[in-house]
């Protein structure tokens, strides 16, 4: 296949760089090659010691910068056969790499042993469009009519697609761009070489929406102490990323402040894992419940993929859930969950998601909704890289003291025979779930049981009545005093007085929160919330020292039920009440989201039988997230649930 680069019309970023002299600096380049976008870093990862003229000879007519493949060689005799499988590999393991890159070539053996080029490789060469082939020294021949053996590199790097200046040897990485069309990001971010991340300077022509830019998977190797190298992550926009803007959702708070100083715990830990930070990722204002599209009216909700591609994200975590079910180029989604923003929007967008046991990871450099119940956790496809970024982010604070499942079952709003596709499937994984783990399944009526097991803190009050409005306070006046109050006061100073603008839902919870009820409403509730989660570990799901945790609770998540984004709502209220999605709030216990099946609805938009998904949600004891991780690993090997696809259907 010929090489079709070519340079994009005004392709070249320049910044400026706000110093005494006054002075420019690239940011970047944009170029095309084999008709698909990408971003060339600034920063160049190594020079090649190649001659003037060498490089010259595959020069573009219209530029400086050519494409290069970088080959790993380990075979002792490199012929074409070896050559073309090497590029096949490239292209079914990395979406970076296409053909176009191998208009320049550097070789390198990898392998033990004396290395060989056999000849002739003209056939393959020119196949690609090949213009330069460049083996290292390592091999006994040289390239006779192709090239010359060279000298390698200033700094050694990895295999992939790179940019060649051809002016100055210079190699830089290759991002490959792609358009978020789902509006599930607010910028697109890269590293820069000090450990401060920069906004990608790149655009996709008429894409009318921000552009990411991802760089090749060649160019990492996982190891033991970099197990989510080349993974690809988005990051919920409450979270700290050095030299990187906040807007948590408002765009009067993101105007106002300046970029970030240091990245936040959870963030850094992924990084120095070799996790890839590719963008922060749209959150409802505040991190407070917005619905579609109603609510959202600084930023646009994110859309997400699945059915007729008009369904509510959910969330807080709406831009991580609609990223993640959308694109395969997308690996993990970093989020938060105070009352459900993780596992909500997991449940609607076809992922696994979960609320981690509270406390398992620091939270500085995170805006606070309620310090009480906010957690940091994980929106993904695959739940193997799920338990391996958990091990990462949670550190010893996951544990794998466990030396087997649960045999109990405890469900809570299980229908006792299936009317519904969305409830056979239900009903189906549970029986897989008792058949594997040979457990036996009881149903839990917790207003019985609270009833008959009533704490004495309680007072004799129901479930409900005593844990109505302790959510809702926490999350008011908790995010009031230790968030809204200084944001008010930075702002008023700032521009005469002025309050910023505040969405309908973060605006109506705070002014509740401050005007009915008490001052010490705050103690009250955090004392509610701990009556609560000891009696939950005594009389509910109790720990275990053989399985972590004595039994596992299963719950809906949702049925494939439609909730359109094109519909007229009441407005926002305070989320008071009880349900057994609470639980994880108040007991400080992991509540994991399950992607189990698809099922059928009729489509008002499409006119059509579209697809949405249905999952469970699994409880266990508090600190036992390691054994259902490790859950749902099993369960994987044993196809009793499978990984989804991105898209309008999961399977």
């Amino acid at each position: 296949m010929a090489s079709k680069f070519v340079r994009r019309v005004g392709a070249i970023v320049l910044a400026l760089t706000l110093a005494v002299e006054g002075s420019i600096s690239s940011a970047g380049e944009t170029v095309v090659v084999n008709g698909i976008s990408y971003f060339a870093d600034p920063n160049s990862v190594s020079i090649i010691a190649a001659t003037p003229e060498m490089l010259r000879s595959a020069s573009p007519k219209d530029g400086d910068l050519i494409p290069l493949t970088v080959i790993d060689d380990s075979s002792n005799s490199f012929t074409t056969s070896v050559f073309r499988s090497i590029v096949a590999n490239y292209s079914a393991a990395d979406d970076v790499f296409n053909p176009g890159f191998l208009q320049a070539i550097y070789l390198k053996h990898v392998g033990s042993g004396p290395a060989t080029v056999k000849y002739p490789l003209g056939a393959a060469l020119t196949e690609y469009g090949t213009k330069l082939f460049m083996p290292s020294r390592d091999y006994t021949k040289s390239v006779q009519s192709q090239g010359q053996s060279i000298t390698g590199w200033r700094t050694e790097i990895p295999a992939g697609p790179y940019f060649l200046s051809v002016t100055t040897g210079e190699v830089f990485k290759a991002y490959r761009l792609y358009s978020d069309v789902q509006g599930a990001f607010t910028e697109g971010l890269r590293a820069n070489p000090n450990g401060t991340y920069s906004v990608l300077s790149a655009a996709v022509p008429g894409a009318q929406s921000p552009t990411i830019g991802v760089p090749s998977r060649l160019y990492y190797t996982k190891t033991d102490s970099q197990p989510l190298a080349g993974v690809r992550v988005g990051v919920k926009d409450i979270f700290d990323i050095a030299g990187v803007k906040s807007s948590l959702g408002n765009r009067a708070y993101y105007d106002f402040y300046p970029p970030r100083n240091s990245t936040a715990t959870a963030v850094q830990r992924l990084i120095d894992a070799g996790a890839v930070i590719v963008g922060k990722m749209k959150t409802s204002q505040f991190a407070n419940g917005e619905t579609a599209t109603g609510d959202w009216v600084d930023y646009h909700s994110p859309f997400n993929a699945r059915g007729d591609g008009y369904q509510d994200p959910s969330s807080s975590s709406a831009g991580p859930g609609a990223g993640i079910g959308s694109y395969d180029w997308l690996d993990l989604g970093l989020g938060s969950d105070t009352g459900g923003s993780i596992r909500n929007p997991s449940q609607v967008n076809g992922c696994f998601g979960n609320r981690p046991s509270h406390g398992l990871v620091p939270l500085d450099g995170v805006m606070p909704l309620s310090p009480a119940l906010d957690t940091a956790g994980f929106l993904t496809r695959d739940p193997v890289l799920w338990h391996t970024a958990a091990k990462v982010l949670y550190e010893t604070n996951i544990t794998s003291n466990f030396t087997g499942f649960p045999k109990k079952i405890i469900t809570s709003g299980f229908p006792t025979t299936a009317t519904t596709e969305a409830e056979t499937i239900l009903l189906g994984f549970l029986s897989k779930l008792e058949s594997f783990l040979n457990a036996t399944t009881t149903a839990l009526d917790y207003n019985t049981l609270w009833a008959n097991t009533t704490p004495v803190a309680a007072g004799g009050a129901s479930i409900n009545e005593y844990l109505n409005i302790v959510y809702p306070v926490l999350i008011s006046q908790q995010q009031y005093n230790l968030f809204t109050l200084p944001f008010y006061a930075d702002y008023a100073a700032a521009n005469q007085g002025r309050r910023p603008f505040i969405d309908p839902s973060p605006l109506i919870r705070w002014t509740w929160g401050q005007v009915n009820v008490s001052s010490d409403a705050t103690e009250q509730a955090i004392a509610s919330k701990n009556v609560f989660m000891d009696w939950w570990a005594e009389q509910v799901v109790r720990p275990d020292a053989e399985s972590c945790s004595e039994s596992l609770m299963l719950y809906p998540g949702t049925l494939a039920t439609p909730t359109y984004r094109n519909v007229y709502r009441s407005a926002p209220g305070i989320p008071s009440g009880f349900g057994i999605s609470r639980v994880a709030n108040f007991a400080e216990v992991p509540d994991m989201v399950f992607p189990i099946g698809q099922a059928a609805y009729n489509s008002t938009i499409t006119l059509k039988e579209e697809y949405l998904p249905v999952a469970v949600d699994i409880v266990a004891a508090k600190g036992c997230d390691g054994m259902v991780f490790a859950l749902a690993e099993q369960l994987l090997s044993a196809g009793i649930i499978a990984i989804p696809k991105t898209g309008s259907t999961l399977y």
